[in-house]
């Protein structure tokens, strides 16, 4: 059975909702413990340190690929999303975390 854009659209807000109903950071590490792969909590860690990096400036893109172990398409990935994206997801949790 496929999944229409509306049904994703609707189990992602699910998911976002979920999320935004857990109060500590370890009821976090206990939800997406179980939601995620250990591969996947990994790259999750690792993209949250590359956007921490670049916010902090004074590292080039190769600088935090050598620190991080990550490849520069994932740093320059992770860059986009922090300064040119829309979302400015990233830039809420960085701005409060001042």
């Amino acid at each position: 059975m496929m999944t229409t854009i509306k049904e994703t659209a609707d189990q992602e807000e699910a998911l976002f909702e979920a999320i935004a109903s857990l109060r500590s950071s370890e009821e976090v590490r206990r939800f997406l413990t179980d939601l995620c792969t250990r591969k996947e909590l990994a790259e999750f860690s690792e993209r949250w340190v590359i956007a921490r990096l670049l916010h902090a400036g004074g590292h080039s893109y190769r600088d935090i690929s050598a620190l991080t172990g990550a490849s520069t398409t994932t740093v320059g990935r992770v860059a986009r999303y922090l300064q040119q994206e829309p979302h400015q997801g990233y830039k809420i949790i960085l701005d409060r975390q001042k």
